[in-house]
């Protein structure tokens, strides 16, 4: 069963900006730490960002830091990744994760520490 739900991708020039979102289907996210990961065609799965469960800390890989910023709102249950000044190597499936403990998220973030991700959004960034 699927317990992430990733949607706002789509395709955006260069500079502009996209707001991805991560929603919970049956599942608290207030309770866990999120990350975001992305994946671009032909290279391997890249750590973005995260978010510790009670919102404490954030981490941001140097290729977005800066750019992108993680955040969430519990009333809506709903886990997001604002994206400014997109470049075209932003372009990717991104997929939002549910970490095993706030610990995956401290000074960096690993695909090993994720229990569960969704099924990815793709973002093109092209003129």
């Amino acid at each position: 069963q699927v317990h992430l739900v990733e949607s706002g991708g789509g395709l955006a020039q260069p500079g502009k900006s996209l707001t991805l979102s991560c929603r919970g289907s049956e599942l608290t996210l207030g309770y866990y730490a999120i990350g975001w990961f992305r994946q671009a065609p032909g290279k391997e799965r890249e750590a973005v960002s995260c978010i510790t469960s009670d919102d404490t800390v954030t981490y941001y890989s140097n290729s977005v830091k800066g750019r992108f910023t993680i955040s969430r709102d519990n009333a809506k249950n709903t886990v997001y990744l604002l994206m400014n000044s997109l470049k075209p190597e932003d372009t990717a499936v991104y997929y939002c994760a549910l970490l095993y403990s706030s610990t995956y998220c401290v000074d960096s973030l690993n695909s090993r520490g994720a229990r569960e991700m969704g099924q990815g959004t793709q973002v093109t960034v092209s003129s």
